[in-house]
């Protein structure tokens, strides 16, 4: 991260919304991306690029600043509480996403365990581990019944049978004991380490969400950057996934990837493909079903450019998906594989 975004108050506000939807994850962004103008995303984009690192104090210090502005008079037609959740599940989780939006919804403050509500549930796990089960019963039947069911789940067997034994005979419990345990909880969070660094990087982050958006908003994001820093921009490049990638995966991974996708998919995606991409499919279908698609192919009137990368990007989803699966390999750009 460069000098200037160290400071929030030198900072500008295309500066702060980078950090904030980098915190947010690639899902959160790529969505964002689609409602802003083209300028903005090329702008965000390239702040996004350089940044490698945020304090969480830093963060912290720029949603604040976020949410005094809307305090100031501005008003929002939606519900806060509702939009901070759905920001954290679409986010990647992690403490600094809880450090940075626990500021904004101040009335959780004086709800029992809320800081739980929106901590992943396997780090929950982290922090009961060193509680009684009592503790832990006692916490779980104060927090909101679907975080409860999610984080009881995690359980083994036989701890789960203990801990809803002692949960059904929870009775009365004084308020001075929910606090006392309350804080017990929080400082238990802050020792898991909220206060180091958070980690980014900020070319495999924009290359991800790159993968996401229109063809139009990729190559006009990616031509800005290319002005602005041509080895950054290729860099970028690197990371990013295109359909024309899916030559370098072998053929039994490729045929591996066909049966999961339908003809007419298939037949759009080729509509600006290569010949090779074209070759490629062609052998790893069987004799019929390659001379049926080129046949298609060839009566196939025209296609939108956008509906085109739409199936193309189905292509690619299904292997990554196949690739987290461990089922095929496909040779990244820009990296060595290594093989063990």
């Amino acid at each position: 991260m460069n000098a200037d975004m160290n400071d929030t108050k030198r900072m500008t506000g295309l500066q702060k919304s980078a950090i904030l939807l980098m915190a947010m994850g690639e899902e959160f962004t790529a969505s964002f991306f689609k409602k802003v103008d083209e300028n903005t995303i090329k702008k965000i984009g390239r702040y996004m690029s350089k940044i490698s690192s945020v304090p969480p104090d830093l963060l912290n210090s720029v949603v604040d600043e976020m949410a005094q502005s809307y305090e100031k008079g501005r008003s929002l037609n939606v519900s806060g509480k509702s939009f901070l959740k759905q920001v954290v599940d679409k986010s990647s989780g992690e403490s600094a996403v809880r450090v940075a939006f626990k500021s904004i919804e101040r009335e959780s403050e004086n709800t029992p365990f809320s800081e739980l509500s929106y901590l992943p549930a396997k780090s929950v796990m982290n922090v009961f581990k060193n509680e009684h089960p009592q503790t832990v019963a006692l916490v779980l039947s104060n927090l909101p019944q679907d975080k409860a069911a999610e984080i009881f789940c995690l359980f083994p067997d036989e701890i789960k049978a203990d801990l809803a034994l002692r949960i059904l005979q929870i009775g009365e419990v004084q308020n001075d004991v929910i606090r006392d345990l309350d804080e017990i909880i929080k400082n238990e969070i802050n020792s898991l380490g909220t206060s180091s660094t958070k980690k980014f990087n900020g070319v495999d982050a924009l290359a991800s969400i790159l993968n996401e958006v229109d063809g139009k908003t990729e190559k006009s994001i990616m031509s800005y950057i290319e002005k602005e820093d041509g080895e950054l921009a290729e860099k970028i490049r690197q990371k990013m996934f295109l359909f024309e990638d899916l030559l370098k995966v072998d053929d039994k991974g490729f045929r591996e990837i066909m049966k999961n996708i339908n003809n007419d998919i298939i037949i759009k995606a080729l509509k600006t493909a290569s010949d090779d991409m074209k070759q490629k499919i062609f052998k790893n279908l069987s004799e019929r079903a390659a001379e049926m698609l080129k046949e298609e192919l060839e009566v196939l009137g025209p296609v939108r450019l956008k509906e085109v990368e739409e199936n193309q990007q189905l292509i690619i989803k299904a292997a990554k998906k196949l690739e987290a699966e461990g089922k095929i390999v496909i040779s990244g750009k820009g990296k060595e594989d290594v093989f063990v």
